[in-house]
């Protein structure tokens, strides 16, 4: 039997860590996160922020293995669901590269035939700004000014990284807590497992 998948995509400062804590928490089974945190730590220090790498072109130095990441991330995602471990994953997918690199598409591929549900992780930008402010320091988040409340690379993750924002859920952090979030989750999970048990 395979493992479900749960991708949970959003801008950094959404609320998908959280969530995916509260999945690995409070899901039967076990649970393991593959996001995009976990994948920084495995990822060389000179390659970083690899598949984080945020819209607006600013490195291309680095765009050339952001495909090859996420492709090995994906393909260790449906590993470890073919061999009957439950998946979640937090990313932020966008192609505002300095050329389009189409990672989306080719990772959705990478997941064909696997059971999956694409979450939308979304929050207004004004309690994004708040809970960049309120981060540790050492993340090296950008944060608001008093001349720019909300700077461009903020601005950016915000307009790419729900495009093109088709999802089989969406959740709204500044609306729900992170176990609210989980909960919603759950119950559309349950929803479509008896759905298509449905004869």
């Amino acid at each position: 039997m395979v493992g479900q998948i749960i991708i949970l995509n959003g801008a950094p400062r959404s609320g998908k860590s959280s969530i995916a804590r509260a999945i690995q928490e409070s899901f039967d089974g076990v649970w393991i996160n593959l996001g995009v945190d976990v994948y920084e730590q495995a990822t060389p220090a000179r390659y970083r922020p690899g598949i984080g790498l945020r819209p607006g072109g600013e490195r291309p130095d680095l765009e050339s293995v952001v495909p090859g990441l996420y492709a090995a991330l994906y393909e260790s995602i449906a590993a470890h669901s073919r061999l009957g471990l439950n998946v979640v994953a937090d990313v932020g997918h966008h192609d505002a590269y300095s050329k389009p690199l189409n990672c989306l598409v080719d990772c959705a591929r990478r997941l064909a035939g696997l059971p999956v549900l694409l979450v939308g992780v979304r929050c207004p930008i004004e309690i994004i700004m708040e809970r960049r402010a309120a981060s540790v320091a050492d993340k090296g988040y950008v944060t608001a000014s008093a001349d720019d409340p909300a700077p461009l690379p903020v601005r950016l993750w915000q307009e790419e990284v729900h495009r093109p924002g088709v999802y089989d859920l969406e959740v709204d952090t500044s609306l729900l807590n992170s176990a609210q979030c989980a909960d919603i989750i759950r119950e559309k999970l349950i929803l479509e497992n008896s759905n298509s048990m449905a004869f």
